[in-house]
């Protein structure tokens, strides 16, 4: 207990101002303040300000240091304190009632804005009883659910600053929102069938179907194999039923995604039971507020419910989520089967949540719209997660954990945008030691989701009122979050090296402030000489890194378009591993390769014409796949590691040999020894999942010889993994497995993902050391 809490016990009555920073609004925190002070008999008033919620307590100085402790320990769960200041002052007088004051924006805010949270067991249960005024009502809510992030438009949280605003409360809502002991008291979103939101049902060319009940109208398209695009809390999904083979097959032909795979929405966690082999932390994880997609092992159709093989397709895992708001329960209730529930957009663009734009980009896929009049103020698509050892790892961080702050172990002595990357682009505001990623916003390279970028940017600007005077950016001069940062007047720029930034990301995830070896793999990243980087072992903090390993280089023929085409990096390690007696194994690669076409780039390799260096892993992992005869061209970014990490069967029985050599630029991991490996296991008709888990098991097991080098000449004990390699999860786990039997303490992602959707994240942890002067803290 505190000085000041003691000197408040020797008082019979005191007087305490209370500050509770956090997100404490839009969860119920007021409320729960008044029922607090009513119990320990204060007076006073609580009311929401620019820096979080203000309390002016006045009673027993015992009671409140009591009310303070209670504070801190029964805070809804919603509630995320960062810290509660006290003043305390002589008695004021302030009569005996406590009372729930109108909100101030006197000041500077300094706010918390909650992120959008899942439909509650209370609120269910009312939709669900027939005797309930809000029987059926789509867009019921309370202090402990529904919309938030989503709704706002400026802050401090209230009605008049959110979608709400223009639905004038009924006298029954009103009676509800003014009444301590409901549990809509002070719920800003709450309304009923006669106040507030109401569903349309719309053609593909936006005119209004005039029909009784919208929903069943739409349930009734959805069991006739039609597609339907539905407005949900951050935008519009694209839903079919997820059985049916040739509407799931026409989805993708419209929205021109060929392979990508779709996420699915079931009723119930018994529903999902039906599909998937899911654990106890799984379990949690697709029922938290959060409600993200969470990637799940595939049943085999024979032990349960099947969903169409297109859903998915040569993937072993697939992606479900439960209905996080009402109007989901109700149509997943009436359906009765698994619905595909994908974002509202065409191939790569992002996802659409205005009504107007909807029809324009949607009219072309789906055929009849589900709508409601309430705004959506900015666009959030779904979160994806996985659990690793019974931990979860976000893939895509979005809504339901948007814009939750994620704390430095420093403070940023000036406010900072980082910028993120390219590809799964995210970007973050600093202020203070609190730093606020932004929500997925896709790869900058399409033009829509650039402009959706930089609004998102202005939005959450003007939001958190964060004006940044210190931008980082990625070192890469062709990226598009590069230019936006060097056309910005009147800022220090930060550039920061791609790995550097993952291992960055990876310790500020963690709450780590040290020097550790970091593994940063990935598809592609600007290196400081130029060259592709993206197998890296790095020694790194957030002051600096050295390259201490990486992976051999080899040629990139084409440059990007070895990325889309992965029969180009196979051609390549060949070429590397066999010289010109590559043409004389008997491979089906190799049969099938187009020998004229090869020709042309083996020429352009040797003269350097278009054919960069790379180190990448991720590229490796593409080769091994061509070889494999999985894929020589590729739909999505990673579609064919993911399918190597699907192939590879049981537990390895050895591993590939190859040898790290030590060079000026530090250990060379020799690539080509590891493709040789898979050929003579390929030519020695050893089976295709054998060689796989083969691989992967080498790959670990180079982590850990290469660290332990490292160890040898740091000293350094402690392993960082990051970069988009690491959301294979057979690799990861081999990893920590193996560094942890190895005595290393390690380090993976958890609040952010491993790919560069965790960039920024790592970018503002290296900027925020940077002084007025430009000097390290």
């Amino acid at each position: 207990m505190g000085p000041s809490v003691a000197l408040a016990d020797t008082l019979h009555r005191a007087r305490c101002l209370i500050l509770v920073e956090g997100v404490v609004q839009g969860v119920g925190f007021r409320p729960f303040v008044y029922r607090l002070a009513k119990t320990h008999r204060l007076s006073g008033s609580v009311r929401n300000g620019q820096h979080g919620v203000v309390i002016d307590a006045e009673g027993d100085g015992e009671a409140i240091a009591r009310f303070l402790d209670d504070l801190r320990s029964t805070a809804p769960s919603l509630a995320h304190l960062r810290g509660i200041m006290t003043t305390w002052t002589a008695p004021d007088g302030l009569g005996e009632e406590f009372r729930i004051d109108t909100s101030s924006d006197e000041g500077k805010p300094a706010l918390f804005p909650a992120p959008d949270l899942a439909a509650c067991a209370s609120c269910l249960a009312e939709m669900l009883d027939p005797g309930d005024r809000r029987h059926a009502y789509p867009f019921l809510n309370c202090t402990a659910c529904g919309p938030r992030y989503t709704i706002i438009r400026a802050l401090p949280y209230d009605r008049e600053r959110t979608s709400m605003a223009s639905f004038s409360m009924c006298p029954k809502c009103r009676e509800e929102y003014e009444d301590v002991q409901d549990r809509r008291f002070h719920a800003e979103p709450t309304a009923c069938p006669a106040c507030g939101p109401r569903l349309a049902l719309l053609d593909a060319a936006g005119r209004s179907l005039h029909v009784a009940d919208p929903l069943e109208e739409a349930v009734a398209a959805l069991l006739a194999g039609r597609i339907v695009a539905i407005k949900g809390l951050g935008g519009y999904h694209l839903a079919c039923d997820a059985t049916g083979p040739e509407v799931v097959g026409e989805l993708r032909r419209r929205k021109s995604r060929d392979a990508k795979p779709l996420a699915v929405m079931v009723a119930s966690l018994e529903a999902a039971h039906q599909l998937c082999v899911i654990s106890s932390a799984e379990a949690l994880l697709l029922q938290s507020p959060a409600r993200p997609i969470v990637l799940l092992e595939r049943h085999s159709p024979e032990l349960g419910e099947s969903v169409a093989e297109e859903v998915a397709p040569r993937l072993r895992h697939l992606g479900l989520m439960l209905p996080y708001t009402p109007l989901q329960h109700l149509l997943l209730q009436r359906f009765g089967r698994p619905l595909v529930m994908t974002s509202g957009n065409r191939s790569d663009e992002p996802i659409a949540f205005e009504d107007g734009d909807a029809v324009d980009r949607l009219g072309g896929i789906a055929d009849i719209f589900l709508t409601h009049d309430r705004p959506i103020q900015v666009r959030c698509d779904d979160s994806v997660a996985r659990c690793i050892e019974e931990r979860p790892v976000l893939l895509r961080r979005a809504r339901g954990y948007v814009p939750l702050a994620i704390a430095l172990t420093h403070e940023a002595p000036q406010p900072v945008l980082a910028c993120g990357g390219e590809l799964k682009n995210v970007f973050a505001l600093v202020r203070g030691r609190d730093v606020f990623l932004s929500q997925h916003l896709g790869d900058l390279g399409d033009e829509r989701a650039y402009r959706a970028w930089t609004d998102a940017i202005s939005h959450l600007q003007r939001l958190l009122a964060i004006m940044p005077h210190v931008v980082a950016h990625d070192l890469h001069p062709g990226y598009r979050s590069t230019a936006y940062a060097q056309r910005l007047e009147g800022v220090r720029l930060v550039p920061v090296q791609h790995h550097h930034a993952h291992i960055a990301s990876c310790l500020a995830d963690n709450g780590v402030d040290a020097r550790v070896i970091g593994v940063s793999w990935d598809g592609t990243g600007f290196g400081t000489d130029g060259h592709v980087w993206g197998g890296e072992f790095l020694l790194a903090d957030l002051d600096g890194f050295e390259r201490a390993g990486s992976f051999r280089e080899v040629a990139m023929p084409g440059g990007e378009a070895a990325v889309r085409e992965p029969w180009r990096m196979a051609a390549v390690l060949l070429k590397v591993a066999y010289g010109e007696a590559m043409g004389d194994l008997d491979l089906a690669f190799v049969h099938r390769l187009d020998r004229a076409a090869w020709r042309i780039l083996s020429r352009a390799v040797e003269q350097g014409l278009n054919a960069p260096l790379t180190s990448s892993v991720g590229r490796l992992f593409d080769a091994v796949a061509s070889l494999l005869n999985l894929r020589d061209r590729v739909d999505f970014e990673a579609q064919a590691a993911m399918e190597l990490e699907a192939l590879a069967g049981p537990e390895a029985d050895r591993v590939y040999a190859v040898d790290l050599h030590e060079k000026d630029s530090g250990l060379i991991v020799e690539t080509p020894e590891i493709v040789r490996g898979v050929v003579e296991d390929i030519l020695a008709g050893t089976r295709s999942e054998q060689i796989a888990s083969r691989f992967h098991a080498t790959l670990a097991d180079v982590i850990v010889r290469t660290c332990g080098c490292l160890r040898k000449r740091s000293g350094l004990e402690r392993v960082a993994l990051s970069g988009g390699v690491f959301q294979n999860i057979r690799l990861l786990r081999l990893t920590v497995d193996g560094l942890r039997r190895s005595d290393f303490h390690v380090y993976t992602h958890h609040q952010v993902p491993p790919n560069d959707g965790g960039l920024a994240l790592g970018q503002a942890a290296i900027a925020a050391r940077i002084r007025h002067d430009g000097s390290s803290c």
